[in-house]
């Protein structure tokens, strides 16, 4: 599997869709899972930890590529850059606030490291489209998807943490005042036909199911995936 610099070397074909200012990808690691007893960047999946299946979905996407996470010393084998939150604990929207101070683009995709079926075709849409908002999220009826987005620093970084001042941990607690563009109803289905992009792996059931997904046996998503 390629490691370090083999993730951010844009493939040519793409690079006329890319023309705006620099793109950073920011993947949240966080740290250890209570509800599944593990770090869960580490946990198996397919024989393999599950960052790594991520760090294969975005590879070639990025200018610059960084990992926020409170346990370095588990993911340097990876030879990314890693970042770590200055107040640790203080949860998603934390990562999020470090991983625009670190980031050295204008704009930052940030991606949970538990969401190993993101769509390719989703991040190429979103990323072509940046520069049209704030932020750009999919979208699923109400329910945004927040660590699957592109966020402008110039203007989420100080909400971010203006909202972390307040006293918010709620990912979309900053959204109010921004511009954002929804990826959501046909254009997601055509993106995302298969609803992948809301997967991700909180429990040892959704690795199960995530385990039969990579096997080919198409499960659908999982019901935690929205929560």
């Amino acid at each position: 599997m390629p490691i370090g610099e083999d993730y951010i070397t844009r493939p040519k074909a793409l690079a006329g869709v890319y023309n705006h200012a620099m793109l950073s990808i920011a993947v949240q690691a966080g740290g250890r899972s209570s509800r599944m007893g593990n770090d869960k960047a580490l946990i198996p999946l397919a024989g393999r930890p599950l960052i790594e299946h991520v760090l294969e979905r975005i590879q070639g996407l990025a200018d610059d590529l960084l990992i926020t996470t409170n346990r370095p010393e588990s993911l340097r084998y990876l030879g990314l850059r890693l970042v770590s939150d200055a107040e640790p604990g203080g949860g998603a929207l934390q990562g999020l606030r470090t991983a625009l101070t670190h980031a050295q683009g204008s704009d930052v995709l940030a991606i949970a490291c538990d969401m190993p079926f993101v769509p390719r075709p989703l991040l190429e849409h979103m990323i072509a489209h940046r520069g049209l908002a704030d932020i750009i999220v999919p979208r699923r009826g109400d329910h945004f998807e927040p660590l699957l987005a592109i966020y402008r620093r110039e203007f989420c970084l100080p909400a971010v943490e203006a909202a972390l001042a307040q006293g918010e941990q709620r990912m979309v607690s900053f959204y109010a005042g921004l511009r954002v563009l929804a990826v959501e109803g046909e254009e997601l289905a055509q993106l995302d036909p298969d609803g992948q992009a809301f997967f991700n792996i909180n429990t040892q059931q959704d690795l199960v199911r995530a385990e039969a997904m990579m096997a080919g046996h198409r499960h659908g998503p999982s019901p935690s995936a929205a929560g």
